[in-house]
């Protein structure tokens, strides 16, 4: 009697991770989705808006949880980014042709919670930051800003580090199947897969009708000015600005928007101009690369999968032995949880809790 399989639907950066995860316990997977990494140059970005992950500046910020409540899920998200913080490093030392680039990260903060005003040195040691540095008042861009800090961190070209987990995980026996699905129940039935499929890994971005699911609409921009570094600010208003280098000949992303419920697909112009403004106030260096100008390559717009609460990550028993493990609904943090979560849905596969 041939083995059952497991389908993991999408072929974003969780679905992939998941799926190479899978591999390694030595399951055989197929991977379902409608759309698959390519290269940025050939894709529309119209056709493909949905796809998160192909627009995502791809870098890790860390969040830190408050050490003053008991915030089990900003907890869990943390240890998650650990989680994945060590994988890319490994990635990045054993694949230099990842996509991964390892560099400074620089946070610039005008309202800094609670759990940024608790970052000491120590503090954050034991919330693993890495080459972790306060700034000194006189290294602040402007008076606004009320507290900074650098460490080691990373980013990723998109395209390039999905193009690499897909590749690996074909190398390595798993199969793929373009389709568009109306239900997760329907990737039990695809009729290319010669072995039944007992387990469904939905890794959808968006779900299906889950009514706590929402697109985030957020707007970047690409220049060919480059950089070194990744930083980030937070506005006193609550919105933030960041430049993230691609690498890899992927340019320079500079960004950007977070607007919920957002369906419009078009650029704004007006709105590149202030995340251009914004990020040249704040970083100076990003202009002197280009000699004193900005030099666009294009605008994104992409729609990140959000969801009420926090990502869904649930075992959900269907009977007849067939199951389902959901695991979407990240918001702007995908690359940043990815092996995180990966580490996750095997816990979930492996044990009898119905939920983390």
């Amino acid at each position: 009697m041939s083995s059952p399989s497991i389908a993991v639907i999408g072929a974003g950066v969780i679905g992939l991770s998941v799926a190479l995860r899978l591999q390694e316990k030595d399951h055989h997977v197929t991977i379902i989705a409608k759309d698959f990494p390519s290269p940025s140059e050939t894709v529309d970005p119209r056709a493909a808006i949905n796809y998160a992950s192909q627009w995502a500046g791809a870098h890790n910020r860390f969040c830190p949880p408050r050490d003053d409540i008991d915030d089990a899920l900003a907890a869990r998200d943390h240890a998650m980014s650990l989680v994945t913080f060590d994988r890319m490093d490994d990635l990045a030392r054993r694949h230099p042709e990842a996509g991964i680039t390892f560099m400074k990260g620089v946070e610039y903060l005008e309202d800094p919670g609670p759990e940024y005003r608790s970052l000491s040195p120590v503090r954050a040691a034991e919330l693993g930051y890495r080459e972790f540095r306060l700034y000194r008042r006189d290294e602040f861009p402007d008076d606004r800003v009320k507290m900074g800090f650098e460490y080691r961190t990373w980013c990723v070209n998109p395209m390039v580090y999905c193009s690499f987990l897909l590749r690996r995980f074909v190398r390595r026996g798993g199969r793929v199947v373009r389709r568009e699905l109306l239900r997760e129940r329907e990737a039990f039935t695809i009729p290319e897969l010669a072995n039944p499929v007992r387990v469904v890994l939905n890794c959808s971005g968006h779900g299906f009708g889950d009514p706590n699911s929402f697109i985030t609409r957020g707007q970047t921009c690409v220049v060919a000015n480059e950089c070194s570094e990744t930083v980030t600010r937070q506005k006193a208003d609550g919105s933030w600005t960041f430049v993230i280098p691609r690498n890899f000949d992927g340019g320079t992303i500079i960004g950007g928007t977070k607007e919920p419920d957002n369906w419009h697909s078009e650029p704004s112009p007006d709105v590149r101009t202030r995340l251009l403004d914004t990020l040249a106030s704040t970083y100076p260096p990003i202009l002197q690369t280009g000699g004193g100008k900005m030099h666009v390559l294009s605008d994104i717009v992409g729609r990140r999968p959000t969801r009420k609460g926090g990502m869904r990550l649930e075992k959900e028993e269907l009977g007849d032995g067939r199951l389902i493990v959901h695991a979407y609904g990240l918001g702007g943090r995908g690359y940043e949880l990815s092996w995180g979560v990966a580490d996750a849905v095997l816990e979930l596969l492996s044990s009898g809790r119905a939920r983390l």
